[in-house]
């Protein structure tokens, strides 16, 4: 690109990590490469060659896909086989001296919440981790994308990995979030608005006023489901709640570092005549809570519509007919958690839903890391969790998953705050609606999809 031209973000950070330009690819330098208990044989491909991680100090670890929620011992693992993979992380972290949060560790959690909260996600960065949800750090202005296991084994050995550049694409919400909307449904709006693959081949930037408007958790949760859209990153510019929300964290930079740091992050914005490839728009004062109903989550609609015609094998999946209504549908479990909304706002958001009132139908809560467990129970939210009949655990994916034998039974309603209704997601013949945490807390103690604003009322 040509000096002086104007640039989107995505494009800034691009540009700074090019380490070699051939044909139509770039090898870009990777800043930090997280890895999880699921990335064992890359490790075992590794060892094979004889080669060594190349960079320790940039590479980050937690135990998060496979560890049990209902205990902190690997011997509490389903099954003997996960028991075998949640110990080979904490081995596998040992012999190749990188950081690492395994099972027992406070800070373990799910990867995604556990490189925000730590500071290990920071702005400007090229952050790459073998799961597609990895798009959630580009919330804090990072470029990060999921990777395979070849491209995974590549990044340890050579802290490099080679890229065909993306297309961008600016969402603008604009307007004021009415009451009872969340990040959640914003996203999953957009989605339905784009389609299963109306981001593929592009970084989606997220802009506008209600973008701006949001805290670090909402826009995490906004990024998280920029994969399904088919977009290969979601990314938010940084600006002051940015700094805010990292000033401090344990591995973010402090004193002079710090300062510089926040001077580059204030010109990596995208420059105000920046062009992208596309442009959408919505408008965030129409937004509703949103109800996914069929088996991906682009079908979405809002709470108040009725489950449309059409997508045959999606109705016949989830034993829906046209016509029916989403609000009153009965549900037979609901799960909170997951890196699209386990964190600490999303549990307040719904033990405020949960307090004074009993679930109807089992609920499960799993924080998505070991402080945000800590900072809830500081908080009394286990409290009135527990006391409204909902299951209070220990962090990780759980079932937003099932890699650890967290699962519905088929044909279950599932109520989830998840991001992904995929057949057999949940389960095998499991039916997941995804919601927000307060209309998955609201579901709960009603029995059935419920528009959580008539509680606001």
């Amino acid at each position: 690109m040509a000096a002086g031209q104007s640039r989107t973000l995505f494009q800034k950070i691009w540009d700074r990590h090019v380490v070699e330009r051939r044909g139509g690819l770039a090898l870009l330098y990777v800043d930090r490469h997280i890895v999880h208990d699921g990335s064992f044989n890359v490790f075992r491909k590794l060892a094979a060659r004889g080669a060594a991680v190349r960079r320790p100090a940039l590479t980050f670890g937690t135990a998060d896909h496979y560890v049990p929620t209902t205990g902190r011992s690997a011997a509490d693992a389903p099954t003997p086989e996960i028991r075998r993979m949640v110990e080979a992380f904490a081995g596998n972290a040992a012999a190749h001296r990188f950081t690492a949060f395994p099972l027992g560790d406070a800070r373990q959690g799910i990867v995604h919440v556990v490189g925000p909260e730590q500071g290990i996600t920071l702005p400007g960065l090229v952050l790459v981790c073998g799961d597609s949800h990895t798009s959630t750090h580009g919330a804090l202005g990072a470029l990060a994308f999921g990777i395979g296991q070849s491209e995974n084994e590549h990044v340890l050995a050579t802290q490099t990995l080679w890229q065909a550049p993306s297309k961008t694409m600016r969402v603008r919400i604009e307007g004021k979030r009415p009451r009872g909307v969340s990040a959640k449904d914003a996203i999953l709006a957009v989605i339905a608005k784009l389609g299963a693959g109306g981001g593929v081949g592009h970084v989606i930037e997220y802009a506008g006023a209600a973008v701006r408007s949001m805290s670090i958790e909402e826009r995490l949760t906004l990024c998280n489901m920029s994969i399904e859209a088919g977009a290969r990153a979601g990314m938010v510019a940084p600006d002051d709640t940015t700094f805010s929300y990292l000033a401090g964290r344990p591995f973010a930079p402090k004193g002079e570092l710090w300062d510089r740091a926040v001077a580059s992050w204030k010109a990596l914005p995208s420059d105000e005549d920046a062009r992208f490839d596309s442009e959408v728009m919505l408008d965030a004062t129409s937004l509703e809570p949103m109800v996914t109903w069929g088996t991906n989550p682009s079908q979405a609609l809002p709470i108040s519509a009725t489950v449309p015609a059409g997508s045959e094998r999606a109705l016949e999946y989830m034993g829906l007919a046209p016509g029916t209504r989403l609000d009153g549908l009965a549900v037979d479990l609901v799960f909170i958690g997951s890196c699209t909304n386990g964190r600490i706002e999303d549990l307040r958001v719904a033990a405020a839903v949960a307090r004074g009132r009993t679930a109807r139908i089992p609920a499960i809560v799993v924080p998505g890391s070991g402080p945000v467990k800590e900072q809830a129970e500081a908080e009394g939210l286990d409290k009135i969790f527990i006391a409204a009949g909902f299951e209070w655990r220990h962090a990780g994916c759980s079932m937003c998953v099932g890699m650890n034998g967290d699962l519905g039974k088929p044909q279950q309603r599932i109520a989830s705050t998840s991001n992904r209704n995929f057949e057999g997601r949940q389960g095998r013949g499991v039916r997941t609606h995804l919601v927000s945490p307060a209309m998955a807390a609201a579901a709960a103690v009603f029995g059935c999809l419920t528009d959580v604003r008539r509680l606001e009322s």
